[in-house]
């Protein structure tokens, strides 16, 4: 879908992606990170992603 939330500061942007516009599609502040996608939907490359999510939150 085209919607997503825009962050009032730069500085808590952790990923961009583009879908015709470039926008946000993760954030970071302090112990809090939060996509804008399902990273569980995007086959090998997602699931490893939340793999390394997973491990470097121990």
């Amino acid at each position: 879908h085209s919607y997503y939330a825009a962050p009032l500061k730069d500085n808590c942007i952790a990923a961009v992606s583009n879908y015709g516009i470039d926008f946000t599609c993760a954030v970071e502040v302090e112990n809090v990170f939060a996509t804008q996608f399902h990273p569980e939907k995007s086959g090998a490359i997602g699931l490893k992603m939340l793999k390394n999510f997973g491990e470097m939150s121990r």
